[in-house]
């Protein structure tokens, strides 16, 4: 089943961004073997996002149904990518939920994100298994 609050959404003035499949190297792992040495993660991010473009009145006048042409306006995916890669490149991290939780919150920096489902994956760490994580959900609090 899913959830719907990731979904865009005129009525709800919801607006979905994503950005997939960013694979990075990272320093992370509670093993010692893990210690020292970088291993491949794949990042996910799905962020629910106020769109004022939804709302009444938002809409450019010389084109209907389009919001300013400005990046102002939106949420700009690559300040989220630059902030998540200086996350991964900021030192060891032992829980694959320690960065997932921080990536979280640099979503939610923005105000107009209402909420942010951040997926970090280890994708060496089984030779029969394409990979293992973790999924969260942080919301931004009323």
């Amino acid at each position: 089943m899913q959830d719907s609050s990731f979904s865009a959404d005129a009525i709800k003035g919801i607006r979905r961004m994503f950005i997939r499949d960013l694979v990075l190297d990272a320093a992370i792992g509670v093993y010692a073997h893990e210690h020292g040495r970088t291993q491949r993660i794949r990042i996910n991010l799905d962020l629910a996002i106020e769109d004022q473009a939804a709302l009444p009145g938002a809409r450019h006048l010389s084109r209907p149904g389009v919001g300013r042409d400005d990046l102002a306006r939106v949420v700009d995916y690559e300040q989220i990518v630059i902030a998540t890669r200086a996350t991964v490149a900021a030192g060891h991290v032992q829980l694959v939920e320690t960065l997932a939780e921080r990536l979280a919150e640099i979503c939610l920096a923005d105000a107009r994100v209402v909420a942010a489902r951040v997926m970090v994956e280890k994708l060496d760490v089984f030779p029969d298994a394409a990979s293992a994580g973790v999924e969260i959900e942080r919301r931004r609090t009323p």
